[in-house]
């Protein structure tokens, strides 16, 4: 089976907007740059410029994150595919990065983008021939919107559905709006990925709390707590759930919190709970090669857990070599090669639907 990098990024660049129907022009990203040393957010001082607002656009550094701007924005396949060689990875799974964070509180808006994004990346990865697969963005204020957009992307080569823990009005995952959400990712049978981000259109990534634990990491371990008392995975038997780049030492603390809602809460609660209840749910979770893995498999997360290497990003998360860390963890015996397999392969082959 393929070696499959489970959390890889794209900085979005003009090219992506190139899909904008004319009527939606308006809506058009712009780059705009302050003057150095006066950075509305620290450190960054290139920003979009959304419907009036400033989202930061992010200068990379090559050796820092041991990329360069072909690959990050994809401005060069073969490029990034050589790269990926190098590096023994044969899949790579792609996460935006502007849409960590709302982009825009109007629907018509959100929409807008998400559309032009869908479709940049849908022809972009034709040219990858199934090495680099993508992942939709999906426009949640606008259900109907986010229905064509799941559409679209079962029609058209993605692996998934990249969704925020809590958004389209601050709503939780377990919220029956999402419903037709999972109902058509399932049909679809996509994936729908709980990736770290903030899904609050006023938390920009100019304001200091914008990085902050609240905001960010916590909405991703509240998704998987709601989608568990709402009996999500029940009644959506088909559905696939991962939950990206926030660790997997939060699993323990969740088990934890669930098991004793369901023992002494049920009066207020239905939801089942069983020790296997990642494997059960069909949860997908990706690790940290620092983390505490052997643990995390008394668990029960053997068939649960992946890796990512969150390629073309240089935050805490960031560890271009993961996949070969975990391979090597294998070969001097830390790790069971079977574990190291279901790792690299066989889990993440499961959560994105890849042959």
């Amino acid at each position: 089976m393929a070696v499959i990098d489970a959390d890889t990024h794209v900085d979005e660049n003009e090219d992506t907007w190139a899909y904008l129907a004319e009527s939606e022009k308006k809506y058009m990203p712009v780059t705009v740059q302050g003057v150095e040393g006066k950075a509305l957010a620290a450190g960054y001082h290139r920003y979009w410029l959304i419907d009036g607002a400033l989202v930061v656009r992010r200068f990379r550094d090559d050796k820092r994150t041991g990329t360069t701007q072909e690959t990050r924005e994809l401005k060069s396949m073969s490029a990034r595919i050589k790269h990926m060689d190098e590096l023994g990875v044969d899949v790579h799974t792609l996460y935006p990065t502007l849409f960590l964070s709302q982009p825009s509180g109007k629907p018509e808006v959100e929409a807008a983008l998400c559309r032009s994004y869908n479709r940049w990346l849908a022809d972009k990865c034709k040219e990858a021939k199934g090495r680099i697969r993508w992942l939709a963005v999906l426009p949640t204020l606008d259900m109907n919107a986010t229905l064509a957009e799941i559409k679209f992307a079962r029609d058209n080569g993605a692996c998934g559905l990249f969704k925020r823990g809590i958004e389209a009005g601050l709503r939780q995952a377990g919220d029956e709006y999402f419903d037709p959400l999972y109902k058509a990712a399932s049909d679809a049978n996509l994936a729908v990925c709980m990736h770290l981000g903030s899904g609050d259109p006023n938390v920009s990534d100019i304001l200091p709390v914008a990085n902050g634990f609240w905001f960010k990491t916590l909405p991703l371990l509240d998704a998987c707590n709601q989608l568990v008392m709402k009996n999500t995975p029940t009644r959506f038997p088909d559905l696939r759930i991962g939950f990206i780049e926030a660790g997997a030492m939060w699993v323990p603390y969740v088990m934890s919190e669930l098991k004793s809602r369901h023992e002494r809460m049920a009066w207020f609660s239905t939801f089942k709970f069983s020790d296997d209840l990642f494997r059960e749910s069909r949860f997908y979770v990706a690790c940290q090669t620092h983390e505490d893995i052997p643990y995390l498999l008394k668990l029960g997360l053997e068939d649960c857990l992946v890796i990512g290497s969150d390629y073309t990003h240089a935050d805490m998360t960031a560890e271009i070599n993961a996949l070969d860390k975990i391979k090597k963890r294998g070969e001097s015996g830390d790790l069971g090669k079977t574990v190291v397999r279901k790792m690299l392969e066989d889990n993440p082959a499961r959560l994105y639907g890849i042959q």
